[in-house]
C-alpha cells in the first residue's frame, strides 16, 4: 500500500483473529497493556507505565460522558421481536433510536416495550426512527429502570452485572452516551492519583457518543462518507487549561478519539472555543491538528472511521505496522481491549495551523 493519499476505505482493512477481540475487561482497569507508537518505533509497555511516559505540566483531556442503559427490547402486536438502541432523547417522551426487527415498522405503527411502555413511530431517517414513548415516567427514567447496558455488537455475550461498572469510566458524570469512551476505561483512582503526583493536569470535555458510532462505512471513497452528528461541550476551564499547557510548551493528550474530535471540532485559528455544539467531523489523512499533541486510544475495527482517524494522527504506515505488531504479540482489541499511546505524525505536525485541507 502507498503512503500517498488519497486513501480509500479498503486501505484501512486488516485481518483480526476473532480470539483477539476482548469479550471481558482486564482483571483490573489499569492491568491492560499499552503499545507506545512513535513513528516507526514501537514499544510494548503496561498501562501502569503511563505516568513514566508523561511529563509534569502535560494535560490529559478526558471525555466525562456517562453511558446510559440505552438498549431496550419489545414486541409488535404480531409477536415479532424488536430491539432498540438509543441515538438521542429529543424530548421527555421522544427519542431517535436504531431499530432492529424482521420488518421495519412504518410511521404510525406502534409496539410494546419491556415494562409495558408503548412506542409509536413518528418518522424515519435511514437507520434511525423517531419514536414517541408512552410510559409512566419520562423516557430517561424508563431507560434507567428497564434498559440494558449497550455492549458493542462484537462482544458476543449478554451484559453481566459487572458491566454496569466496567463499561463506564470512573470519572463519568454527564449521562447521555450509548457507548463508552473506551480509552478512559483503563483509568482507575490509583492511576489518577499517580498522575496527579507527577503534576500531570486534567481537563474535561463532554461528547455523548451516539449509536451511529457502530455504523459501518459503506462507501469506498472516503470523501463520500457522512459522519453521524454528536453533541459536545467544551468548558471554559478546559480552554484555559489547553492554552496554559501550550504556553508552557507541554503536551495536550486526548484520552480517546471522542476527546480528540471534540477538541479539534472546537478549534479556531485563535485557539480552542468554549461552548456546546454539534460535530460531524471526519478526521482523515491530511487533517491539520490544532489542539491535540498526543492521543491515548484503544485498537479500532477494520474499515472504521476511528481507524482512519488514528492513521491521520500517527501516520498511515506507523499505524499499519503497529496493528500488525499488536496482532503478532496477541494484544486484546476493541472496547475491553488494550491501549495505544500515539505520538503525532511529524508530517501532520508540520502542516501547522489552519482549516481542514
Amino acid at each position: 500500500m502507498s503512503d500517498s493519499p488519497p486513501y480509500r476505505l479498503s486501505d484501512f482493512d486488516y485481518e483480526l483473529p476473532p480470539e483477539l477481540i476482548a469479550q471481558t475487561p482486564a482483571v483490573s482497569r489499569s492491568a491492560s497493556r499499552l503499545l507506545h507508537v512513535a513513528g516507526a518505533k514501537l514499544c510494548d509497555r503496561a498501562f501502569a507505565d503511563l505516568p513514566e511516559l508523561l511529563a509534569p505540566g502535560d494535560l490529559l483531556v478526558f471525555n466525562d460522558t456517562k453511558v446510559i442503559r440505552s438498549r431496550v427490547y419489545g414486541r409488535k402486536d404480531s409477536g415479532g421481536k424488536v430491539e432498540l438502541l438509543l441515538e438521542r432523547i429529543v424530548a421527555g417522551d421522544e427519542a431517535w433510536m436504531q431499530l432492529s426487527a424482521s420488518h421495519a415498522p412504518k410511521p404510525g405503527a406502534s409496539f410494546t416495550l419491556d415494562g409495558g411502555a408503548k412506542a409509536t413511530v413518528i418518522e424515519r431517517e435511514g437507520r434511525f426512527f423517531r419514536l414517541r414513548i408512552a410510559a409512566d415516567v419520562p423516557f430517561a427514567a424508563y431507560l434507567d429502570r428497564h434498559g440494558k447496558v449497550p455492549l458493542p455488537p462484537y462482544i458476543a455475550r449478554a451484559p453481566q452485572p459487572e458491566d454496569s461498572e466496567r463499561y463506564q469510566t470512573v470519572y463519568a458524570r454527564h449521562p447521555g452516551a450509548v457507548a463508552a469512551p473506551t480509552a478512559g476505561l483503563h483509568f482507575d483512582l490509583p492511576m489518577l492519583e499517580r498522575l496527579r503526583e507527577r503534576d500531570v493536569a486534567y481537563a474535561y470535555v463532554t461528547l455523548h457518543v451516539g449509536a451511529g458510532t457502530f455504523q459501518p462505512v459503506e462507501v469506498e471513497d472516503l470523501a463520500q462518507h457522512r459522519m453521524h452528528s454528536e453533541r459536545f461541550d467544551i468548558p471554559a476551564a478546559t480552554v484555559a487549561a489547553v492554552a496554559a499547557t501550550h504556553a508552557l510548551g507541554r503536551s495536550v493528550i486526548a484520552v480517546g478519539t471522542t476527546s480528540l474530535r471534540a477538541l479539534e471540532s472546537a478549534a479556531t485559528p485563535g485557539g480552542l472555543r468554549a461552548g456546546t455544539a454539534e460535530t460531524e467531523l471526519f478526521v482523515t489523512p491530511g487533517f491539520r491538528f490544532r489542539i491535540v499533541d498526543r492521543l491515548l486510544t484503544n485498537f479500532h475495527l477494520p474499515r472504521s472511521t476511528l481507524l482512519v482517524l488514528v492513521s491521520a494522527f500517527a501516520g498511515y504506515a506507523p499505524i499499519r505496522a503497529a496493528y500488525a505488531h499488536a496482532i503478532r504479540e496477541r494484544y486484546r482489541f476493541f472496547s475491553y481491549g488494550d491501549a495505544m499511546l500515539l505520538e503525532q505524525d511529524t508530517a501532520a505536525r508540520a502542516r501547522g495551523e489552519g482549516p481542514h485541507a
